[in-house]
This record gives C-alpha cells, structure tokens and sequence, in this order.
C-alpha cells in the first residue's frame, strides 16, 4: 500500500533515510580504557584520554573494530580492510577534543542491504549506504541547577555504529520496521544491545517529501534522536504533513536539523543543517590508517550465529509456525533462546501460543519485560509438562501462570499447594456429572428430545462443580454414556 500524503491541490510522496547510531557493546571505550557502563555516576568512568587532556592519544579498541566488521558482515556488506579515522570538528560543550573522532570518506563498512516485511506482508530491500565508528560525545544536564549546566563525560568516547541506510523508505511504517530490523540483527550478533530507553540506539530520520510522480528529492530535514519506535513513525507523520504545507501555500523548505517533541507529537527547529564542509573533516593525525587482514574477517565470518532471517525461515518451513509469530519469535535474541528452549521438549505450536499469546500478553498487561520476568523458561516448560502429563488441564495452566508471573514460584509447587491437581478419578467424576444431571431435569429431557447443542452446557456445569479440575476429555467421554442410557 502506497503512502501518500493529500494537500489542497497536489499529491505528495514521503522519502526517508534513517542513520542509526547503535552503541557498541564493549567493556571500555573506542580509544580509552575507560569503562562503559550504564548508570555510574557522573564523570566516574573518564579517562584522561575522553577528557581531552594535553598529550594524551587515541589508541583503537580491537573489540569495537570487531563488532563492527561483524554487523557489516551481518547486513552482507562490504568490509573495507583498509579504513581511516577523520576529525570531525565542531563545539559543544560537552565535547572536550572540539572535534569527533570519526570517519567520512573511508567508513570500515561499505553498502550492504536488509529486507524488511511490509504491511501486506510483502518484502522490500532497504539499502544500506555504510556503516562506520566514532566516538559519542559527553551529555549537558540543564535540570539540575536553576542557571547552570552541568556536564557528564561518562558517555564520551563511548564507540558508536553509525548505520546510514540509503533513502529507500517510503513510509513511518518502513522505517520503524526498519530500524526494528537493524535492532533484532544488532542483539542477535551481540554487537550492540539495542535498548532505546537507556540511548543505547538512537535514530535520526531524514524526511522529504516530493510530488507523485516526480522524481527529484525533495529537501531533506533531519529530526535527530528518536528514542522509541512509536516516536519514529509519530515523528515522520508530523514532519511529512508540516512539509506538505509549507509546499501548498507557496512556501520552501529550509534545510534544517529538527528535534520531535513526544509530547505535542511536533518537530521544531534545532539548527540549520550543516553540510560536510562545515565539519572540516580531515585525517586523524594521531591515528593511523586502520588495516586489517582478510583472515581476520574471515574468522568473524565464520562465528556468526544464526541471523534473525535465517531462524524466521526455518521456523517457518521446520515447525510451520506462522510467518507473524515467526517474526515475533525472532525480533529478540532473547525471545528465540527462550522459544529454543521451550521447543527442546514440546511441540512448537504448543510453545508459540503460551509463549506468544499467554505470557506475552500478561508481561505487556503487567508492563514486564524480559529484565525483570520472574518465569524462566524452564519453569514454563514445567508448566506445559504438567499440562501435557494431565496433571492440570489448559484452563488451570492459566490460573498457575498468572500466580507464577507475580511470585516467580515453580508451577508444581503452586498445583501442589492450591490443590489444583486435575481431576481423572473415573469414579469422583461420576459423582459429579450425576449431581449435575440430577439438579437439571428439563434440560435432560431437553437433550433426550433432539437438543444436542446442551451437550455444552452440562460439560460447563460438571467443570463449574469440579472448580474447572475435571479432566475434560473424561468428563466428554462418561457423560456421553450418561447422556444416551
């Protein structure tokens, strides 16, 4: 389906581009030792290298240089064996050097390309132009003092991936699934962990819009720092629409760098956009060109786990399993190993619904996510053992998993302690089921005379006198016999 955007005369095409900068998973930083851990207080994790004191050099972390090669390796791009380091100048206060250690015209990653899975389940290829390393600068605290700024170095230095796609998006909903894609690959290769609430990857998206039909781009407008998926799409909505009307009444558009304001869903002017030129890039001169061999790729080659595609297809064409649920499965590298999990002892199609549908929907009910689930996967192949033994049936599972997401406690003990073991004593149940004819007469007779469909409704009542422990399939088989003696 065609996105497109009507003002009061013309008809307008949305063309998007996303550079994501992914934080590299590492233990210390691109050029320093120091650490790069989240949440440490302030300024406790700067080197006298981040600080940009008098003498001190650069030295590359071999690590981050890995991680890179093996997300461009995962998006099938070109590794660059010989890449350079640029200076990238500019001020910000929270910027000690007064220039970025970056690269420009010789990135370690060339094009490569990922597929992304449309609305109507249809694929498209979103390019990707490079990917190459530079350091993060510092943060600005403007919240804690009335009339001060306040300085945090500890994310200065920190390596990032800066993944520049072609603008091959068309739409909110291609690049949020974009960015969703380039996210589920950087978790499943361990190059980066993905999490947006903690800045561990921002987007910014590059929005232009053009009439149907035409094929020059429009002027571009860059909203930088877009820290959720749902903020992605919200803000490429706002910014196409404030385009188109500029256009309609006769208006230009300023290339510009905007920031989105999630809470009116508008984006507002930052600053003019710069071009390269205003950066002054040029060599590193303290750092050399960076050489590598074609065995070293090679050998990160060859340790790449199963890439988020791959498992889709194979969860599709070896255990039949939906292409949506696939793709559920398959979005986190967490959600897969616990799937794998599940599966080494249960059918998958079991595994999926109390994976996808049961427990999924209680953690986004409860707002849980997987930092803080207390069932392990473990414990829910417990549960479904349970289920399948007859020792509980489906109805009960569900009543033990909701104890087991609030207390974390093993389903066996929960069955034990309640007493909810599943009913199949042939003889208890017949007591029942005689209760329950014996208190409803006409509807015996009601079903004697033709009316099958209350068939239904004495399983119900037999369930609701055993407190939903009656095996099902023993309360359907005796009170078949009941029923027509």
């Amino acid at each position: 389906m065609t996105y497109t955007i009507q003002g009061k005369t013309n008809l307008y095409e949305l063309v998007v581009g996303c550079e994501i900068h992914a934080q590299v998973a590492s233990h210390s930083k691109l050029f320093s030792r120091a650490a790069t851990e989240f949440g440490a207080p302030q300024n406790s994790q700067v080197s006298l290298v981040d600080a940009a004191m008098p003498g001190m050099l650069p030295v590359i972390n071999e690590k981050c240089v890995e991680q890179a090669v093996k997300t461009g390796l995962g998006i099938n791009a070109q590794i660059n064996l010989r890449s350079i380091f640029d200076r990238k100048n500019y001020f910000y206060p929270d910027l000690p050097q007064g220039y970025q250690i970056s690269q420009f015209s010789d990135p370690i990653v060339g094009e490569g390309a990922v597929e992304i899975t449309l609305e109507d389940h249809s694929k498209k290829i979103i390019r990707v132009e490079r990917i190459h390393l530079e350091q993060d600068a510092g943060k600005s605290i403007h919240d804690q003092h009335p009339t001060l700024t306040f300085i945090d170095l500890n994310r200065c230095g920190v390596a990032l991936m800066e993944i520049v796609s072609k603008p091959d998006m068309n739409s909110p909903f291609e690049a949020t699934e974009y960015v969703k894609t380039i996210r589920s690959l950087v978790r499943a290769l361990g190059t980066c962990d993905g999490d947006m609430e903690k800045g561990n990857l921002r987007c910014d998206a590059n929005v232009s819009v053009k009439k149907v039909g035409v094929e020059t781009l429009g002027t571009r407008c860059e909203i930088k720092n877009l820290n959720s998926m749902r903020n992605i799409g919200r803000a490429i909505e706002f910014e196409a629409a404030r385009q188109v009307e500029i256009l309609e009444n006769g208006g230009k558009i300023s290339q510009e760098t905007r920031l989105f304001d999630a809470i009116s869903g508008e984006t507002r002017t930052m600053r003019s956009k710069e071009d390269a030129m205003d950066y002054r890039y040029f060599p590193d001169p303290d750092l050399p060109p960076l050489v590598l061999s074609q065995e070293f790729v090679d050998g990160i080659k060859k340790s790449l786990p199963e890439l988020p595609q791959a498992k889709k297809a194979r969860y599709i064409s070896q255990f039949g399993i939906p292409e949506y649920d696939a793709g559920v499965l398959t979005a986190d590298a967490e959600i897969s190993a616990y799937f794998e999990k599940l599966i080494q002892k249960h059918e998958a199609k079991i595994c999926v619904t109390w994976l996808t549908v049961e427990l999924f929907g209680r953690m986004n009910k409860l707002g849980i996510n997987f930092e803080n689930l207390k069932i392990s996967a473990e414990n829910l192949c417990q549960l479904l053992d349970l289920i399948k033994s007859g020792e509980i049936s489906g109805k009960i599972a569900k009543d033990v998993l909701d104890v087991m997401i609030e207390t974390g406690e093993d389903a066996a003990r929960i069955v034990e302690t309640k007493g909810l073991k599943q009913v199949s004593d042939s003889g208890a149940l017949e007591k029942i089921i005689d209760e329950v004819i014996a208190k409803n007469p006409q509807m015996l007779a009601d079903y004697k005379s033709g009316k099958e469909k209350l068939f239904g409704f004495f399983v119900g009542q037999v369930m609701k006198e055993s407190k939903g422990q009656a095996n099902p399939t023993m309360v359907n088989e005796l009170l078949k016999k009941k029923l027509s003696g």
